[in-house]
C-alpha cells in the first residue's frame, strides 16, 4: 500500500520478478477491502496514505483479524513512529530511502517465518499455561476459550519462550530466534512485542503472571 504510484510500480515489478503475486493499493480507505479479497501473506504499508493514514490502516487490519505479516515502509524515521507501528501490530519497519536488496531480504524473511514452523524443530500440537492455549500448528492463541489475535512475530516470540520451559531467554536469544538477529532490528523491538503479548494474554498486563521480566537478563515464561 503506497501512495507514490511510481515507487509502488517499481516495488511491484521487482517483487514480481522474484516470483511474488502482488496487488498495489494507493488509498488507505481501500486497503482493508483489498486485504480481505486478496488475502495476502505480507502487506508492505506506507504511513502517508490518502484517506486514512497507515497507522489507522494497520489498526483496522488487526482489528479485522487480518494476520498477514506487515512491513511498514515510511519516510518517518523517528523512534516514536517505529514504536507506535510495532505496538499496533507491524512485524518490521523500514525507513525511506531504502536499499532494494535489503527490502527484498526482509520480505523473504517475513514470508519464510510465516510459512515455516516456529524455530526449534518439531513442535507439539498445543501448549498451555494458566487459561492460555497455544496451538502451534494452526498458529492460534486461545485465552479462556476465546481466540485472540496476535501478530506473526508476537506468536513466534511466544513459542520461543515456551520452548525454553521456564528458562530465561535474553533479548539477543529472542532476536536470533524470531528475527534472525538482523542488525537493523533493535532490542526494543523485543520489548514492544512482549508488551503486546502481555496485553493480549495477561489478566493484568501491568503485573504479569506468565511472561516475566528477569532483571538484566531477559524474559521467561512461567506456566
Amino acid at each position: 500500500m503506497e501512495d507514490n504510484r511510481d515507487l509502488a510500480l517499481g516495488l511491484q515489478m521487482n517483487l514480481e520478478v522474484q516470483g511474488y503475486a502482488v496487488q498495489a493499493v494507493h488509498e488507505g480507505t481501500a486497503v482493508l477491502e483489498a486485504a480481505r479479497a486478496f488475502r495476502p501473506d505480507l502487506v508492505v504499508l506506507d504511513l502517508m496514505l490518502p484517506g486514512i493514514d497507515g497507522f489507522q490502516v494497520l489498526s483496522d487490519l488487526r482489528a479485522a483479524g487480518v494476520d498477514a505479516a506487515v512491513l511498514i515502509l515510511s519516510a518517518r524515521g523517528e523512534e516514536v513512529d517505529k514504536v507506535r507501528g510495532l505496538r499496533l501490530g507491524a512485524d518490521d519497519y523500514m525507513v525511506k530511502p531504502f536499499g532494494l536488496m535489503e527490502l527484498l531480504a526482509r520480505v523473504e524473511a517475513l514470508l519464510r517465518r510465516g510459512a515455516a514452523s516456529p524455530p526449534g524443530g518439531a513442535e507439539p500440537r498445543g501448549e498451555s499455561f494458566g487459561d492460555v492455549v497455544v496451538e502451534v500448528e494452526s498458529r492460534r492463541v486461545m485465552v479462556a476459550g476465546t481466540q485472540v489475535n496476535v501478530t506473526p512475530k508476537a506468536f513466534d516470540l511466544l513459542v520461543a519462550l515456551l520452548q525454553r520451559n521456564g528458562r530465561v531467554a535474553s533479548r539477543l536469544d529472542l532476536l536470533r530466534d524470531v528475527w534472525g538477529h538482523r542488525s537493523a532490528v533493535e532490542s526494543r523491538t523485543v520489548d514492544t512485542h512482549i508488551a503486546e503479548l502481555r496485553r493480549k494474554i495477561e489478566a493484568d498486563p501491568a503485573h504479569p503472571r506468565h511472561i516475566l521480566t528477569v532483571w538484566k537478563a531477559g524474559y521467561r515464561l512461567q506456566r
